[in-house]
């Protein structure tokens, strides 16, 4: 079984193994997916723009004749030289195809696929980790460690050092898809260019929180006792391909700072206080949401709802098949149970 992970992804990444052309790039972390997938077929052709170079194949079409993968890879380019595939997988398999080109010969052609969230059990996903000439790799929301490197390569490409506090409150913005991230930095990179060295309030004025802004209106809604909201704010957030822990992990977060911002309340300091200077630049569109937050939960409630949390995040780790059910059951509950006092 090929399955790339860690370091394994860096080295194959950086010389792609000609032995092993046909490439599925897969997860949540949609930016990565077609990062990765433009710098492999960057590398594959001589020019990426030439259609007789690179075929682009749609999946939910390909599902209906899976055969047509093979023509395409065996076809000889016009006028000669490297050649390309590029699958975008829909919810159709083909992975009949994909089984049927791993026992051809391939000469000069990548096949590289993209799609979202696929489980052990997805057929694509076991013909490629069982084929020998193919690999299968992950694609994640990146850790602090993937974040800090991100921000030091777009930041050095500028000429640009960062201060330590201006750092740690970018890597707190970023995360969840990396084109999103990359994007945020390079926006930060032209702000600050000619000042040498980015600080804490060019972050604060350029970088808006990439990896949250669709989860936002969830989690608000939650705490805000609008299950309606979360319901509909959350099926759309399935459907943009977002892993259910990240929507926990967002709600977490909110948790802790409620909690300790009811205390505060609890021994007088007024709300309005708090807003401005709660989450790090409270956008003012959320401000109504956190303040009725903040006005139905006491520091009890908030401690047990840390908790079922926590529970809730351990219960999607070991069962995954089930993690966007427990995250929305959750979610739902502390909504419905928002405008209960005490």
């Amino acid at each position: 079984m090929v399955a790339l992970r860690g370091k394994e992804i860096d080295a194959f990444l950086a010389r792609p193994d000609s032995g092993r052309p046909i490439i599925l790039l897969y997860g949540p972390d949609a930016g990565l997916v077609r990062e990765r997938a433009d710098a492999l077929l960057a590398s594959a052709v001589d020019d990426p723009n030439d259609p007789f170079s690179l075929v682009k194949l749609d999946g939910d079409e390909l599902s209906a004749e899976p055969s047509r993968l093979v023509d395409e890879a065996l076809t000889i380019p016009l006028f000669g030289g490297r050649r390309a595939i590029r699958v975008r997988a829909g919810s159709r398999s083909f992975a009949s195809g994909v089984d049927a080109l791993a026992t051809s010969p391939l000469k000069d052609c990548r096949v590289v696929i993209e799609a979202g969230e696929l489980r052990p059990e997805s057929p694509l996903r076991k013909a490629c980790e069982r084929a020998k000439t193919a690999v299968a790799i992950g694609c994640y929301p990146d850790t602090e460690r993937d974040l800090a490197r991100l921000i030091d390569d777009e930041l050095r490409a500028s000429n640009l050092r960062i201060a330590p506090d201006a750092r740690a409150a970018l890597v707190s913005l970023l995360g969840g898809d990396r084109q999103a991230s990359r994007n945020e930095l390079r926006k930060l990179t032209l702000y600050s260019h000619g000042k040498g060295e980015v600080g804490l309030d060019d972050v604060m004025d350029v970088v808006s929180d990439a990896s949250e802004l669709k989860l936002d209106p969830i989690v608000d809604g939650a705490f805000a006792g609008k299950p309606e909201l979360v319901e509909s704010e959350f099926a759309k957030a399935m459907i943009a391909g977002i892993y259910p822990g990240m929507i926990i992990s967002a709600a977490q977060r909110q948790a802790a700072w409620l909690h300790k911002s009811a205390l505060a309340v609890a021994e007088g300091t007024p709300v309005s206080t708090l807003l401005e200077g709660g989450f790090p630049r409270l956008h003012f569109s959320r401000k109504p949401n956190v303040e009725t937050a903040l006005r139905n939960f006491s520091p009890a409630r908030l401690a047990s709802i840390i908790d079922q949390l926590a529970t809730a995040a351990l219960d999607m780790r070991k069962q995954t098949s089930l993690a966007a059910v427990i995250a929305q059951r959750v979610l739902l509950s502390i909504a419905v149970n928002a405008k209960r006092r005490g």
